[in-house]
């Protein structure tokens, strides 16, 4: 049952031909009728927003066109039904080119096609209620004051740049390492954009094989390669008004660049198959994990298509920049997960927050995301202990230089690192390392 009724207007001369379509369209309880006489009474009564609108053509005191006009002025979100005597195609046109959504001529089975055509009608608005209901929840879900988790200078630093991006349509640049948060960087650039109800279409690049990324960017033609059954559309008039957002951009190979930079630059693609140029218009964003400018000298990029994406670069801090954002983001993954999976909530111990704080992340927010649902799984009280926090770091020389150590006691573990890979080798170890032999014997008496 809707909330709230559905409400039709039926404006109609002759009385008993409105009477008819009142008792038929009243049959149903989710209806709300109301009738007037004239297109006058109608139109001032229209700051109660029916949602339909079955409109005699002629009326005494105006014409459908003219009235139909008035009713879209005032609020376009009101379907229209014309109903005539008449079957002029050419009135016909005119009024569906004003925004009629149909015109029924007055038959024997007028009740039923009014009646059909309310329906979808009303079907349409619910398909309608229900995808701006969605797109409110995305957009709340992508408001960056409540998603992006920290309080460090560093992370303040990217809410300033995301506050700039949104409020034009230039080009992003988002860089930063593995599972710093690329992408929800990227939706929450577009769902607080003036380009929010748009599509938001993601592309990795480095997913998609070299011989196939003109086809998945730009749409193919029926027969233009084999395989290609049928015409395809592209990233880029998927994303047509909203955003297209390229990860991984520099694994693109430079054969495609240039074609690349030509669809940015006079904003139009064409298809694999095709010659004709189809016109695009589509917001760009970039992530990267490297460093896009010495990509450019190495060969890799193309200097032009880099001047053409960098345009506002927001750079992700590595979370061990991000000072106790670690403690921040652990309490809030915490919470998600133990909502997420019917649990009593639970805190991080002194020990497990040291333990957190201590290490350096390798793979960043999301690696600490998957680190916390272990520990809250793991944990059997109501606080989470160090010993829950299982922590997996695939650079031991990193992790080594987390601890405060003096010169000689780093040299030491290093010497251990190195004797356990090499199978207490002293000799390959000594010219792995370019030390004597007897240093070697001289650290390991030292421990």
């Amino acid at each position: 049952m809707n909330e709230k009724p559905f409400k039709i207007f039926v404006v109609e001369d002759n009385d008993w031909y409105n009477r008819l379509i009142v008792y038929n369209l009243g049959l149903n309880p989710d209806y709300e009728v109301k009738s007037f006489m004239n297109g006058k009474d109608c139109l001032h009564h229209l700051n109660e927003n029916p949602d339909v609108i079955t409109l005699d053509y002629r009326l005494p005191d105006m014409n459908g066109v003219e009235i139909l006009k008035k009713i879209k002025q005032e609020n376009e979100e009101i379907e229209v039904i014309l109903i005539s005597e008449q079957n002029d195609i050419s009135i016909v046109v005119d009024l569906l080119k004003h925004g009629a959504y149909d015109y029924i001529v007055k038959s024997d089975d007028i009740k039923e096609r009014l009646l059909n055509t309310i329906g979808n009608i009303r079907k349409g608005q619910s398909l309608k209620h229900e995808i701006s209901s969605l797109r409110k929840e995305v957009q709340q879900k992508y408001d960056f004051q409540k998603q992006i988790i920290g309080n460090s200078k560093a992370i303040k630093g990217v809410f300033d740049l995301l506050e700039k991006a949104t409020k034009t349509n230039i080009t992003v640049t988002i860089t930063g390492e593995t599972g710093t948060g690329k992408e929800l960087i990227a939706k929450a650039v577009h769902y607080n954009s003036k380009r929010k109800d748009k599509p938001f279409v993601p592309l990795n690049v480095a997913a998609v094989p070299s011989e196939l990324i003109e086809s998945e960017m730009f749409g193919h033609e029926k027969g233009s390669f084999t395989g290609a059954a049928a015409r395809r559309i592209g990233k880029f008039e998927e994303a047509n008004e909203g955003t297209l957002f390229l990860d991984e951009v520099t694994e693109m190979e430079t054969s495609f660049q240039a074609k690349l930079l030509r669809a940015l630059q006079e904003k139009e693609i064409i298809r694999v198959g095709s010659n004709k140029p189809v016109k695009v218009d589509c917001r760009i964003i970039v992530a990267t994990n490297k460093d896009l400018l010495e990509e450019v000298k190495k060969g890799n990029f193309r200097e032009d298509l880099y001047y053409r994406l960098i345009g506002l670069p927001i750079h992700l801090p590595p979370l061990r920049e991000r000072e106790k954002d670690v403690l921040i983001l652990s309490k809030y993954f915490i919470d998600h997960f133990s909502h997420e999976n019917d649990l009593p909530l639970k805190m991080l111990s002194a020990e497990a927050q040291k333990k957190l704080l201590s290490y350096h992340f390798p793979g960043n927010i999301r690696e600490l995301k998957s680190t916390i649902e272990l520990a809250v799984t793991l944990s059997s009280g109501n606080e989470i202990e160090g010993e829950d926090i299982i922590l997996h770091s695939a650079d031991e020389t990193v992790e080594m230089l987390t601890d405060e150590l003096t010169l000689r006691e780093y040299e030491i573990k290093i010497v251990n690192a190195y004797l356990k890979k090499y199978d207490n080798n002293t000799k390959l170890v000594a010219q792995k390392l370019d030390i004597g032999l007897s240093t070697i014997y001289r650290m390991l008496k030292e421990e």
